[in-house]
């Protein structure tokens, strides 16, 4: 059987700490995806100028974030790299017209170790992990999802990770006021997720890589573009004709999004 690819919305490191639905669905999530032999991570925190791919045999921790609990700056999630996946993924997308680097040493950030941490905690299977361009669109990172899809015929689950909303200075403003919701807010995030969602059962994928010119509220959802543009490769990575699920759709403070997303 193919193995799905996914979009997650990883939230922040504490994910692994807090009781919440996100938390229990990326504990879930062998039981959706199934126990794939290798996983690539593209993480919104993984910026590059053109696809990088991490060939570290044993990637390191990066605590890419600051004043959270101080168990979570020891947590150590040691699954190992794979060399040769990472080597076969730049041919893939050199071969697609997409010249890729290989970076031989960079280690595990907060969007991949945090939900592999909490998806698969014996952290035995290899991770490799693919960069973002912030500085190009949806269509480049669909692109990129598009020509590492075959990956899934030998199950290889291909994991974007980012989030399906992502204006933290409206969380910041929640967390002042003691989490109390804005119904404001709630209702552009909702009108957001709501047009991705019709977008995706329309199988619209013009209208899903032209979302800054035709979603609602893009500029309150996503101040900057870097945590969507994971949803897109996971999206390029279902292939052709690919079905969407709504696989998870829970909010924190009544309007910070975790929605996650099957392509199958």
């Amino acid at each position: 059987m193919t193995t799905p690819s996914l979009f997650i919305s990883h939230g922040g490191p504490n994910i692994v700490l807090d009781d919440t639905e996100a938390r229990d669905y990326l504990r879930g999530l062998e039981g959706l995806v199934g126990r794939p032999s290798a996983i690539v991570v593209m993480s919104a925190h993984f910026e590059t100028r053109g696809p990088v791919v991490v060939g570290d045999p044993a990637p390191g921790m990066i605590y890419d974030f600051g004043g959270f609990p101080d168990e979570l700056y020891r947590m150590v999630y040691p699954a190992p790299g794979s060399p040769e996946l990472a080597a076969r993924i730049k041919t893939m997308l050199d071969a697609a017209g997409i010249p890729t680097v290989v970076a031989p040493e960079r280690g595990y950030d907060h969007g991949t170790w945090t939900p592999m941490m909490l998806a698969f905690p014996e952290a035995d299977i290899p991770i490799v992990q693919l960069s973002i361009d912030p500085g190009r669109d949806a269509a480049y990172h669909h692109a990129l999802g598009r020509a590492l899809a075959p990956l899934r015929e030998e199950n290889v689950l291909l994991v974007g990770s980012g989030h399906i909303t992502h204006n933290l200075r409206a969380v910041f403003n929640a967390m002042r006021r003691g989490l109390a919701p804005d119904p404001e807010m709630a209702d552009k995030v909702d009108a957001f997720t709501g047009w991705f969602a019709d977008a995706f059962a329309k199988g619209d994928r013009d209208a899903i890589l032209h979302w800054k010119e035709r979603a609602p509220f893009v500029t309150e959802n996503h101040p900057t573009d870097e945590h969507l543009m994971p949803l897109f490769f996971a999206y390029g990575a279902g292939g052709e004709g690919a079905e969407a699920v709504r696989a998870h759709d829970s909010k924190q403070m009544g309007f910070f999004a975790f929605d996650s997303w099957l392509f199958r």
